[in-house]
């Protein structure tokens, strides 16, 4: 709190002296340009945060998103397919997805549905199957300019996006909705893509050798199932291919050696997503920062000490307070890491 009360001190004088200066200084265009907007680089360290953290909240539109980073104070973000697909036309999903999935693990857990549920899982399925020709349709048709134009918006705002998850990675997408989710990422200006790992030696492979063709890296996510050498295949594969680290959920596996991963693949760890979640012995839960078991003041220390490159990407997974919301949350993940960094 000290720290936060002494840059909203300097925020203050440094506004009154703008106001005080002379005329010649209120025109500089540094300054303007930089006036009123979010700076999340701590000490080297840039604290990004991936829009999945805001998924509670009402509306989903990429301008609502935009303002929810604001609001947080962070200027760099790893940018979820659903706000950015939907300014750029995507149609809307006709299909209520949490009902289809609750079906589907229900079906693969107990065997067996009811009759109503067979009807419904057959019926939500088959308006998939429609929606999936038609999202393809859109996607090979789209181009690059809406993406464009939002990386603009954001960027004026003063938000960069390195990293983007667009829905078109999966194992059986064809090429040309890969390149769509590239060449989309491009022009959001992002770095990487990033993609659930699919543990399938073959995908990794495609995927890099596409990235090296589009000029785009490929971050892959874990959660409990990484290990020291989960990411080790796709590594060799291409030096495109590169980890989107989860260091919550590798906490959660229980494994020990998490700083020294970090060590030896520094330079392969394109975005790391910070959570604080407890070991196996402790319950494994996904706690409020500062009451679990990741080492986060130690990882964003390490990150500035050793001048690592890159994000540490705020995840808010763990349950909102009652009175609370999620912007309020991330607000105070922000903090924490101002706080570890000073």
């Amino acid at each position: 709190m000290k720290n936060r009360r002494e840059f909203l001190i300097k925020s203050a004088l440094g506004v009154a002296g703008l106001a005080a200066s002379p005329s010649w200084l209120h025109g500089a265009p540094a300054l303007i340009k930089s006036y009123n907007k979010p700076n999340s680089l701590v000490n080297g360290v840039q604290i990004g945060c991936i829009t999945y953290s805001f998924r509670s909240l009402p509306d989903q539109s990429a301008e609502a998103t935009l303002q929810y980073v604001k609001e947080c104070g962070i200027s760099a973000i790893e940018l979820m397919g659903g706000p950015a697909e939907s300014f750029a036309g995507m149609p809307e999903n006709p299909v209520n997805m949490r009902e289809l999935y609750g079906l589907r693990r229900k079906q693969r857990d107990a065997g067996e549905l009811t009759s109503d549920e067979q009807k419904l899982l057959a019926d939500m399925q088959s308006q998939m199957d429609s929606y999936n020709k038609e999202a393809a349709a859109w996607r090979a048709s789209v181009g690059t300019s809406p993406f464009e134009k939002l990386r603009k918006m954001y960027n004026e705002a003063g938000v960069s996006i390195y990293a983007f998850k667009p829905s078109a990675f999966g194992i059986n997408a064809p090429d040309s909705e890969i390149a769509y989710g590239m060449n989309a990422a491009k022009a959001l200006g992002a770095s990487h893509v990033t993609l659930e790992h699919p543990s399938n030696d073959k995908h990794t492979l495609r995927l890099g050798k596409m990235g090296e063709q589009y000029g785009m890296s490929v971050g892959y996510h874990g959660h409990e199932q990484e290990t020291f050498t989960f990411w080790d295949s796709a590594l060799a594969q291409s030096k495109k291919n590169g980890l989107n680290l989860d260091a919550g959920h590798y906490i959660a596996a229980g494994h020990t050696d998490l700083m020294a991963l970090i060590k030896k693949q520094h330079k392969r760890i394109l975005s790391m997503h910070t959570k604080d979640r407890q070991t196996p012995a402790n319950g494994k839960g996904n706690l409020p920062w500062g009451e679990g078991d990741t080492p986060i003041p130690a990882l964003l220390e390490t990150m500035s000490k050793n001048k690592y490159k890159f994000p540490a990407t705020i995840e808010l997974e763990y349950q909102i307070p009652e009175g609370s919301d999620a912007i309020k949350e991330v607000q105070k993940c922000v903090e924490f890491c101002i706080n570890s960094l000073s």
